[in-house]
């Protein structure tokens, strides 16, 4: 891809827009930025590139920022409906993501995962898998490193493992991965993409450009994932939770077992998953069927799984105190991940849920929290509209901040229960992201 001399406007100056300015800045592209920060932010945010000697404009934002521009390229989360990203369309100006722009540059084959929970958990482990097999691998995307970052470097690996998100896939036309995987679609976004069915659509996109020689990985336990697969030109596989399948994945007699990968049938024990949670035995049989087509072996990989302990954020135990243990899921910012959270517990169960809404369906946790939850506290910006959804199921408090809704957890429980962060929404009405709300609420608990 020859952008030379194109005039390119990047929309949103944040991690991803940062990199992808002086990738393209270096590549002779005449780059321009607009933020919705004020100018002085904008200027101080540049200052590093700009004194390394890389030209880049600074526009208005609003329509006059496409004057004379060849290319758009958003950040991720600048939603389809802004004000300059839609006027682009209007004017049929190409719209590429980050995303986009890398896999053009990009030469080692990429395994690309998306889904609406658990990606981040799968693309972790299956970078580790390849790794401790000894391939060279480079593991980002939408996760720690921007894609565009790696292409700009070497790219001496065997492999790429990246993470990608909806927001990533709605610009994509060249986008190609030799091994495609698709966890899970629920309710998510919406307010971004605008119904479920173009969430749903955007997702499928990972799944675009490949061909016989590829591979592509859906959930059986998706009803549309049949059909899919019958669109799909890659050879698929699948994995279970709940039935036989082949090619793919499905449980026996506390075993996974992988059926029509090669000649014979492939176990591994159950009990060498020590992440709580169905969904995270789905995680991981997606997680395998990556590394075995990138060449790994079945011994090898026991050995890694047995190890893996998961990642921060995503249902991790953070202390037990007074016979309370304590759970942070702050990565769980949408119904689905309070769903598959909730599912991984037996005692009672004080959920903190709350937030900054994403339009989410909460009315599907009822039978869930009919079942499983003690005690609802709702918190934040979200919690006036989750009670709506959800009030008389159980004994429930609302409080304005994640700071109250901890305190208000701890004097409400009692032993044998556990505290469950998984707050459904996302957390910028009160923090930067869903870091930093995990990590308040791991420290909290651990000054009890």
């Amino acid at each position: 891809m020859d952008i030379s001399g194109q005039n390119i406007l990047i929309i949103g100056l944040g991690k991803t827009g940062i990199v992808a300015a002086r990738f393209l800045a270096k590549r002779k592209a005449k780059v321009v930025v607009t933020d919705q920060k004020p100018r002085n932010e904008i200027v101080d945010t540049l200052a590093e590139i700009r004194n390394e000697g890389i030209p880049i404009d600074i526009a208005p934002y609003d329509i006059s920022a496409l004057h004379g521009i060849d290319m758009v390229i958003p950040s991720p989360g600048v939603p389809p409906h802004d004000v300059v990203l839609s006027a682009a369309v209007n004017k049929s100006i190409p719209v590429h993501s980050e995303l986009e722009i890398a896999c053009r540059y990009l030469r080692p084959p990429m395994v690309a995962i998306t889904g609406t929970n658990g990606k981040t958990t799968t693309t972790t482990l299956t970078g580790r898998l390849l790794a401790d097999a000894g391939k060279k691998v480079f593991v980002g995307g939408n996760i720690g490193i921007p894609l565009i970052r790696y292409c700009d470097g070497p790219q001496e690996e065997d492999f790429v493992v990246v993470e990608v998100s909806s927001f990533q896939l709605q610009w994509v036309t060249a986008f190609h991965a030799h091994c495609a995987a698709l966890l899970n679609t629920t309710c998510d976004h919406v307010n971004y993409h605008g119904s479920f069915a173009a969430y749903q659509e955007a997702k499928e996109r990972i799944f675009l450009n490949q061909d016989e020689s590829d591979r592509a990985i859906l959930n059986a336990d998706e009803g549309y994932s049949l059909e899919l697969s019958q669109r799909l030109k890659a050879k698929t596989l699948f994995f279970s939770s709940t039935r036989d399948v082949a090619p793919g994945f499905s449980i026996r007699s506390g075993r996974l077992v992988l059926s029509g990968f090669g000649k014979d049938d492939e176990a591994y024990p159950l009990d060498m998953i020590k992440i709580p949670g169905l969904h995270n035995i789905e995680n991981v049989m997606t997680a395998i069927l990556a590394a075995r087509i990138c060449g790994c072996q079945p011994d090898r990989i026991i050995q890694t799984v047995s190890g893996f302990r998961g990642i921060a954020h995503r249902i991790e135990f953070v202390e037990e105190k007074q016979g309370v243990a304590y759970y942070d899921d702050s990565k769980g910012t949408n119904v689905g991940a309070v769903i598959r959270a909730l599912e991984t517990f037996r005692n009672p169960v004080i959920l903190l849920l709350g937030g900054r809404d994403k339009d989410g369906d909460f009315e599907s946790l009822a039978p869930l929290i009919k079942e499983r939850v003690k005690t609802l506290i709702l918190f934040g910006e979200a919690r006036e509209r989750i009670r709506e959804k959800l009030e008389d199921l159980v004994e429930t408090e609302l409080r304005p901040t994640l700071r109250a809704a901890v305190a208000a957890a701890r004097n409400r429980a009692q032993k044998g229960d556990v505290v469950l962060l998984s707050p459904g929404c996302a957390s910028f009405d009160e923090f930067t992201d869903y870091k930093e709300r995990g990590n308040f609420f791991q420290t909290m608990v651990k000054a009890f």
